[in-house]
């Protein structure tokens, strides 16, 4: 149905769908962000193939201004969720199979002011992995606070075509001058992936949120799941223990920096 490569789909409401072109002009004045405290919850939510996985959304939905979600499918389940919660949800498919559209997906309380999609299709089976860059008016400042929302590239050889995932996303973040959520499924699983995850997410002064206790999902010993920022102060940092997907999701609070 839908064959330009930068595409953009969004629910909201009554869960109609809008697609959204680059250069596609967003007018929006409400500010999702104030000046006080906000919560991000950041998880894969693996096809939403556990039967609890909405359950999940539905108790962390007033407290989330911001759910970045990983591997979302657009089920009638996940749609009647944004409807119901009265929701925006940004969502990059990097397939479609028997009319439900998976990527990742940015859902909010109030629709950005710009938005940029990417795909980046896995070296061997061919299949693309998506990511979503989304920018939010903050009340009473000037500045607005960038979002971007990765499946990062899982299957390849050397590093070559995760730098180059990682590039496109950090180019943009690189030029915001604003506060920064930077956050997803990064596959970081080697140490070379790692390695460059660090060096590049501090080559543009972004910081990694840490966490007491660290459950997130790892493979081959390392954890696949991050949340980057900068411009913002770290309240609090937990991750949710659940068998309703394969990875737990992060829950994240940050204040906005006094200046």
């Amino acid at each position: 149905m839908f064959k330009h490569r930068d595409y953009t789909l969004r629910y909201q409401g009554n869960s109609s769908v809008e697609l959204i072109l680059p250069n596609h002009k967003i007018v929006n004045d409400e500010p999702l962000i104030d000046q006080s405290s906000f919560s991000v919850l950041v998880w894969n939510i693996f096809k939403q193939k556990r039967v609890d996985c909405i359950k999940i959304l539905e108790q962390y939905a007033s407290q989330s201004k911001l759910m970045l979600l990983q591997e979302a499918q657009t089920t009638p389940q996940l749609l009647n969720f944004i409807s119901a919660n009265n929701k925006v949800a940004d969502h990059v498919p990097a397939y479609c199979f028997n009319d439900i559209f998976a990527g990742v997906m940015t859902i909010t309380d109030s629709a950005p002011t710009k938005i940029l999609s990417f795909r980046e299709k896995e070296p061997f089976i061919r299949v693309p992995k998506s990511a979503l860059i989304t920018v939010y008016p903050i009340k009473n400042s000037t500045k607005q606070l960038l979002v971007a929302n990765i499946h990062a590239i899982n299957f390849s050889i050397g590093v070559k075509i995760y730098r180059q995932q990682m590039y496109m996303l950090l180019n943009y973040i690189n030029q915001h001058d604003g506060p920064v959520i930077l956050a997803g499924d990064f596959n970081a699983w080697s140490r070379q992936r790692l390695n460059l995850l660090y060096h590049l997410t501090r080559s543009i002064n972004l910081k990694p949120v840490n966490f007491a206790i660290d459950i997130r999902k790892t493979f081959l010993g390392r954890p696949l799941d991050f949340i980057f920022y900068r411009g913002l102060k770290l309240d609090a940092a937990k991750i949710i223990s659940t068998a309703a997907s394969d990875h737990n999701p992060l829950l994240v609070n940050f204040k906005m920096n006094s200046n």
